[in-house]
């Protein structure tokens, strides 16, 4: 793979997919939409408390990436993770319930929106440490290999990580050790209020990986199928054991950083702008004009069931019970330290 740029001219793409593919892209990507929707509803009546950055607009990337891969494969992003997670396969159930800090969580109750995590989907976090993942994803990458495992890990992070130090430090020994591993920068475009263009001399941060002669791309991440071709052949290559690759996907959050940040550093024209390339909404016009045969009804109708799907994840928040007191200390490692007490 070569070190390109997206052309804003990009199309969806010329190649035809499956109407049972495009019809799973869409449904997982408007279940997104609607479940964070949700999420930002039930915060505003307080029964949601903590942190919570919702993933509206960047449907496409979390979509996209997960079909171009296999289940077994490893997952690890940030702390704006809800989307990850239901493109991972955790159920919309067990999400809402870990925002409710609920014991039928995806954590327990115990980790919260910015820590979601599932063993049984290989979905490792959710981390709230900024760039503290792209660590923790070279590690996966080298037991992988260690283990002489045939699967590759994808360590997801955003444009404001790629500030930090350990970034570099990863993608020299990345390089060095050939690990298995496709690093994404979901380039929303603000690290919290602050643009790439006021943080960085490097505003193409794809551009990063050339100084570790790492095979470097930027994609299209307002469109699901630009996002699955390009990850899908970026986890062939890395999969052959030819060492990592960084994919600069460039998105947009259409709410602001999280539930308390207005984003009056935002134009409304330029949010309106991003609008009109809303990944939903484009995918459903290249479902019309490739004559899958899809009418208004149909997407009507699937709107309802994913809403469903929804309203049965809140209700089975709030039924189901907080943890128990007692269960501080379970699945959280504390040692054998003086001040720990029975």
């Amino acid at each position: 793979m070569g070190k390109t740029k997206a052309k804003e001219s990009e199309v969806i793409a010329a190649k035809i997919y499956s109407k049972e593919q495009v019809l799973k892209w869409y449904e997982e990507m408007l279940l997104i939409r609607r479940f964070e929707e949700k999420a930002g509803q039930v915060y505003g009546q307080g029964k949601i408390r903590g942190f919570c950055h919702l993933y509206i607009g960047q449907e496409a990337v979390a979509v996209g990436v997960e079909s171009a891969i296999r289940p077994d494969d490893y997952v690890i992003t940030a702390y704006r993770d809800h989307g990850n997670a239901l493109a991972r396969g955790v159920s919309a159930r067990a999400c809402m319930a870990e925002l409710y800090g609920k014991v039928t969580g995806c954590t327990k109750g115990k980790g919260g929106s910015m820590h979601f995590f599932s063993k049984e989907h290989n979905f490792l976090g959710g981390h709230g440490i900024v760039g503290s993942q792209i660590g923790l994803g070279a590690g996966i990458a080298f037991a992988c290999k260690y283990r002489k495992e045939d699967k590759i890990c994808i360590c997801l992070f955003g444009d404001g990580a790629a500030r930090q130090g350990i970034l570099h430090e990863c993608f020299n020994l990345a390089m060095f050790w050939k690990l298995p591993v496709v690093y994404i920068c979901e380039n929303n475009k603000y690290a919290m209020g602050t643009s790439v263009e006021r943080s960085s001399n490097v505003t193409d941060i794809y551009q990063l990986g050339a100084a570790y002669h790492m095979p470097s791309e930027q994609v299209n991440g307002m469109d699901v199928i630009s996002v699955y071709e390009r990850v899908k052949a970026a986890a062939d290559y890395v999969r052959a054991g030819n060492g990592p690759i960084f994919l600069e996907i460039v998105t947009y959050r259409y709410k602001g950083h999280s539930m308390s940040d207005p984003g009056k550093y935002r134009t409304k024209e330029e949010v309106a702008a991003y609008q009109d390339q809303d990944p939903i909404l484009k995918l459903k016009a290249y479902m019309f004009e490739s004559n899958y045969g899809f009418t208004e009804e149909d997407f009507d109708a699937i709107d309802e069931r994913v809403k469903e799907v929804v309203r049965d994840a809140v209700e089975f928040a709030e039924k189901s019970p907080y943890p128990d007191p007692s269960e501080i200390y379970t699945d959280v490692y504390v040692g054998d330290y003086p001040f720990i007490v029975d």
